[in-house]
């Protein structure tokens, strides 16, 4: 599998992580980066959020050492602010690549006309990317965007997304194969991402329903996309893009980590987190992690109960002694859906009067600081 190129950035394994809210952060991303090649995205931040330096998004704009390629999801509904903050990113944080989020289901956002709800509009899709691409042309900086279906089966956006994004002067397009509607629930259709790759000239990532490397080649394989973003399932098994960077390499190996291993894991990701926020917060973000790593593994609830009151690394030390090192990985796990899911939503939140109109080259909206998720 050749290396992903966006623009002037070249990418040796064709994967990218999925900026996920509360997940994503330097300390994770950095764990991601020690098992395999790839590309890493920050958590998402809003450009109004940080052209207005609110603190909370630079708190998030923190990036490791070790973290040679900077690489930042913005999100925004108003082409000037989505400018400005693409500038700032270049600019001040010298990030090597920008992507923009226009797939988000969370009603909040799509409430206001954001996140997947705005590629409707597709005057304002066109203005926000040509802004964004025109701040980040001087700074060599690639610009991508990724999206979803549609909002529903019923109004259905992708393609006029791609060749906006194409027009506009992105790098690549990303499409999780699901509706806005569908949120998590469901299956990723393929088929989309296939239509996609034959409606642009620019590269297109897939996303949606890739839980082992193997489902992340059969996806190139099926759909000619030239790269994969991996989401859900990455969670607690930071080791996947291990197997991701050996399956495009052509090597059919897939790690399966004893219980101990798997220990390891878990000892180094709560280290991150410490050295990046402090122990005591580091170890309480840890916490929701706990879960993911032991889902399948004979660790009992008392134990599991406890690791989740985590406050420092010592108390990590000392419950993770309890569980057997030898333990082998449960392969009911392979294959599985990971994280969220949920079911399907019955109607889209959107502004009032959103789908009367597809152009929105006027539509004025109020865009938030509130954290919102990937998509």
């Amino acid at each position: 599998m050749p290396a992903l190129t966006l623009g002037s950035l070249r990418v040796e394994t064709p994967v990218v992580l999925a900026p996920m809210a509360g997940i994503t952060n330097a300390a994770y991303r950095r764990l991601c980066a020690e098992q395999g090649a790839g590309l890493y995205v920050c958590e998402m931040i809003t450009s109004r959020g940080l052209v207005e330096g609110d603190e909370t998004t630079q708190q998030m704009l923190v990036f490791d050492d070790a973290e040679q390629v900077r690489s930042v999801q913005l999100y925004g509904t108003d082409p000037v602010y989505v400018g400005k903050a693409v500038e700032i990113l270049c600019a001040e944080y010298g990030v090597a690549h920008v992507d923009l989020n226009f797939g988000c289901p969370v009603p909040k956002v799509t409430r206001k006309g954001g996140g997947g709800a705005l590629p409707w509009k597709r005057g304002l899709l066109g203005q926000i990317l040509e802004h964004a691409v025109a701040a980040a042309t001087p700074y060599d900086v690639p610009v991508t965007m990724k999206t979803r279906k549609g909002l529903d089966d019923d109004h259905v956006t992708y393609l006029d997304a791609g060749r906006i994004a194409q027009e506009a002067g992105c790098a690549a397009i990303a499409l999780h194969g699901r509706t806005v509607a569908q949120a998590y629930s469901g299956a990723a259709d393929w088929d989309a991402i296939a239509a996609l790759v034959e409606h642009v000239d620019l590269p297109v990532l897939g996303n949606g329903d890739i839980w082992e490397a193997a489902d992340a080649v059969r996806m190139v394989e099926q759909t000619g996309a030239a790269g994969v973003v991996v989401g859900r399932g990455c969670l607690g098994r930071p080791w996947l893009f291990r197997d991701l960077a050996a399956a495009f390499a052509g090597r059919e190996e897939q790690v399966l980590p004893t219980l101990g291993e798997v220990q390891t894991m878990m000892r180094r990701h709560a280290e991150l987190l410490s050295e990046h926020m402090g122990e005591e917060r580091g170890c309480k973000e840890f916490r929701k992690h706990v879960s993911w790593y032991l889902k399948g593994f004979r660790a009992g609830g008392p134990l599991r109960h406890s690791l989740a009151l985590i406050d420092s690394l010592a108390t990590l030390d000392t419950l993770l002694a309890e569980l057997d090192p030898d333990e082998p990985f449960p392969t009911s796990e392979l294959g599985a859906p990971r994280g969220r899911q949920g079911s399907p939503r019955r109607k889209v939140v959107l502004p009032e009067g959103w789908l009367d109109d597809q152009d929105g080259t006027d539509y004025l909206l109020r865009e938030d600081t509130a954290e919102v998720t990937g998509g």
